[in-house]
């Protein structure tokens, strides 16, 4: 009886994921399985990983530590300026990668207008409007939309947490700083671990974002799959075998937060 209640899970993961990979796994052995051997021996494929890495752990990173200092001070407010904060802050949530470039080119390209204000200061337009197509910028903007699921993840366990504790804690001598440490990250440290996974395969996978704000100016593994998909070049076999990479690289990231946060609970 039960187990009929897993039916409709059952049957979208079958739909949205299983059927779609399989799809993805046969194009890329259509070849008697060469385009794994291609891949082995493109640099522009190693540079891509090594960009997709750099970025799905910098950006993230970054993510996680503006996110809980965000989230620690929307659980001190009252609850009705917390709800309200939340949907503002949820909002970027729900535009598309594409808008969000364009948004961020609106304001930091060459033409934007907080480069146009630096340049009435003496700051070099084509210097300060280069930032954001760069992998600095490429990170700032993703986690324009990494930070809200940071605070999503993590606030509850902050909100949950015994701040008593953390009085108890200064009262025998520790410093705010080393109370925050010792006393409430080691407890939410499950949620802060969930939260870098999710917002990593996030980042590993975007694609919106980075083909409208830097084209292939950055190597990262979405805009290489894309290249061998677009109208530079169409080997299938090797684009699905790219596709297979990045889903084994955020299955890993998924899964080595499920193993970590069993462990903690454990």
């Amino acid at each position: 009886m039960l187990a009929a209640f897993a039916l409709p899970g059952i049957v979208v993961l079958a739909l949205f994921f299983l059927v779609p990979v399989s799809t993805v796994l046969i194009g890329a052995f259509s070849d008697s399985g060469s385009a794994f051997g291609r891949l082995a021996v493109d640099p522009v494929f190693w540079n891509g990983l090594r960009g997709t890495l750099i970025i799905g752990t910098a950006a993230p990173l970054f993510s996680l530590a503006v996110g809980f200092c965000v989230a620690l001070a929307i659980s001190r407010m009252a609850h009705g300026l917390r709800t309200a904060v939340l949907i503002a802050i949820s909002l970027p949530l729900t535009f598309s990668g594409l808008i969000v470039a364009y948004g961020f080119i609106l304001l930091l390209g060459r033409s934007g207008f907080i480069t146009l204000l630096l340049a009435k200061l003496g700051f070099d337009p084509a210097v300060t409007g280069g930032f954001i197509f760069s992998p600095f910028g490429l990170g700032l903007a993703y986690s324009y939309y990494l930070v809200p699921r940071v605070i999503l993840i993590v606030l509850p366990a902050i909100s949950n947490f015994d701040r008593n504790q953390i009085v108890a804690a200064r009262s025998l001598g520790a410093k705010g700083g080393r109370a925050l440490i010792d006393v409430m990250l080691p407890q939410i440290m499950p949620s802060l671990v969930a939260a870098f996974c999710l917002t990593s395969a996030v980042a590993v996978g975007a694609y919106g974002t980075a083909l409208a704000l830097v084209g292939t100016q950055v190597n990262i593994l979405p805009l290489v799959l894309y290249s061998k998909v677009s109208e530079t070049g169409t080997d299938l076999p090797a684009a699905s075998a790219a596709s297979l990479v990045l889903v084994a690289i955020c299955a890993t990231v998924v899964a080595l937060g499920e193993v970590v946060r069993s462990a903690r609970r454990a």
